[in-house]
């Protein structure tokens, strides 16, 4: 019995660990806040190559570690985002396989992050035959972004701009554009809030522009 006793505490134990966002995790966070909206265009690639080697060695080493599935996701799936044409595909792959990995062990990380990531790789990438886009799953896992975090600037922003530029309900994305305008700040990411609040206020006049037109 005391044996069974201990095996369950370090089980219980080793799963709170995993739970918490480890320091590796959170330099990573960082720094990708740094390269995304701190660093020369030209220079954020080869940033972003270095990043995510740093990523998946977390994830190498801690493979349950869903914090850090989480941001090895948003790390590649940015980098694809300034990568050239012949690499972006693969790194949206790698991107999609985190997020779903994460989702697996524990999709309410992070309010949700792995769900509204998962649904702008969706909406971002070319559809069948090029890659794996798709508008209607795009759709389901940013919902469920905003189900899991409903005041959260990036599940909102990320909902706008999908209703902006996949669905033309521009009314609909003023609601959630208004909400990230209005989310409360990070107090652990000062600089991503300040860099997404840039990208929410290009989005409103956007909006706002097609609703008075």
């Amino acid at each position: 019995m005391k044996k069974l006793l201990l095996l369950l505490l370090l089980i219980a134990i080793s799963f709170i660990a995993n739970a918490q966002m480890t320091d590796e995790v959170s330099q990573i966070q960082k720094q990708w806040a740094i390269i995304n909206y701190q660093t020369e265009d030209d220079a954020k690639e080869d940033a972003f190559e270095n990043l995510a080697k740093v990523a998946t060695q977390i994830v190498i080493n801690n493979p349950k570690n869903v914090h850090a599935l989480v941001w090895e996701g948003i790390i590649y799936s940015t980098y694809a985002g300034v990568a050239g044409t012949f690499s972006a595909g693969k790194l949206a792959k790698h991107a999609k396989k985190s997020f779903e990995k994460a989702i697996k062990l524990d999709g309410s990380v992070l309010n949700g992050s792995a769900y509204t990531s998962l649904g702008v790789l969706y909406y971002k990438v070319p559809g069948w035959p090029l890659s794996f886009g798709s508008d209607k799953k795009a759709m389901k896992h940013l919902k469920k972004g905003i189900e899991l975090n409903p005041n959260g600037i990036d599940s909102n922003y990320f909902y706008a701009e999908f209703l902006y530029d996949e669905e033309g309900k521009y009314n609909l994305a003023k609601q959630h554009i208004n909400k990230a305008k209005n989310a409360n700040p990070r107090p652990t990411r000062p600089l991503a809030d300040q860099g997404r609040q840039k990208e929410v206020s290009l989005l409103m006049q956007k909006i706002d522009e097609e609703i008075n037109e």
